[in-house]
């Protein structure tokens, strides 16, 4: 039996056209099938929709009201498709990231102009907040992928590092016989720290490590900000815990100085993630490739 919609499809032909052979030979379909199918509809509707004449046929009134309705819906989908196909393409869409602020900076702005580049269709929505709120996002279909600090712990998400990043100790002018010669990690403590707040990952990852080394800190700032850090540091407020990376810049004019360490922080990642339980759209999967075809290539300036 005929499906409703492909039912449609032929009582919109026949209705168009005024003719069963003339709907079936645009439908490449037989007239008795044609007719076959126009019955059908009929006895499911309980009406009339075509006068038979031997000249053709015509809509009865009943027949014109239901062609209207049909006409307008095969419209809206015949638009859908071309939605959908559009999107396929990267013609259209929406690309929603969920990113913090210094990794959309120092690391993602490259990859975000690459994309738009190619894709200028494509709209994009970027979520700022923490690893943490950044995955939560995630969970809740906030964001398609997200771009942030490892490492994450959770099974529901598909993880991919994409560069390495050292965290390390800066600090200003009035520390700066600090960067002199290797600190012992627990000289750290008797100095006034600045970190950022609790709950962000790369600080719960620094934690993490020198808890493992007995070692427990107590911060003199928390900030929300790793420009923040960089900013305090450099007027002396203390010796800030930063990534090397992201501070190239300060370090290389002069404004803070490294603090070398006995025992350097093992290194750890940024990455994307997205939740394993839902395919990636068109937009995110071209803008993960884009990330990992650039990673070779990735220099901090």
């Amino acid at each position: 039996m005929i499906g409703k919609l492909d039912l449609y499809r032929i009582f919109w032909t026949v209705g168009k056209n005024q003719s069963f052979s003339k709907a079936a030979k645009s439908l490449y379909m037989t007239q008795p099938a044609i007719s076959q199918a126009i019955r059908q509809l009929e006895r499911e509707l309980g009406t009339r929709l075509f006068h038979r004449t031997p000249k053709g046929v015509s809509l009865t009134n009943e027949g014109s009201l239901l062609f209207e309705y049909v006409h307008s819906s095969l419209n809206l989908i015949d638009a859908g498709e071309e939605k959908i196909l559009e999107f396929k393409n990267l013609t259209a869409g929406e690309l929603k990231i969920g990113v913090g602020d210094t990794i959309s900076r120092h690391f993602l702005l490259p990859y975000l102009e690459d994309f738009h580049n190619k894709y200028p269709k494509i709209k994009f929505k970027i979520v700022n907040g923490t690893t943490l709120e950044i995955v939560t996002h995630l969970k809740s279909g906030e964001v398609d992928i997200a771009v942030c600090n490892f490492p994450i712990n959770d099974p529901s998400l598909e993880l991919i590092p994409c560069i390495e990043v050292q965290d390390t100790f800066v600090c200003g002018e009035k520390y700066k016989t600090l960067s002199s010669k290797p600190l012992e990690l627990e000289e750290l403590t008797k100095l006034p720290l600045i970190f950022l707040e609790p709950n962000s990952n790369s600080r719960k990852y620094v934690e993490e490590y020198l808890f493992a080394k007995g070692i427990f800190i107590s911060p003199e700032f928390e900030l929300g900000s790793h420009d923040l850090l960089l900013d305090f540091a450099k007027i002396n407020l203390g010796i800030a815990c930063v990534t090397r990376e992201f501070s190239i810049d300060y370090l290389n004019r002069g404004f803070v100085y490294e603090v070398q360490l006995e025992d350097e922080i093992p290194k750890r990642n940024i990455g994307i993630g997205y939740l394993k339980s839902v395919p990636l759209s068109p937009a995110s999967t071209r803008f993960v490739e884009i990330i990992e075809k650039g990673q070779s290539r990735f220099k901090f300036n």
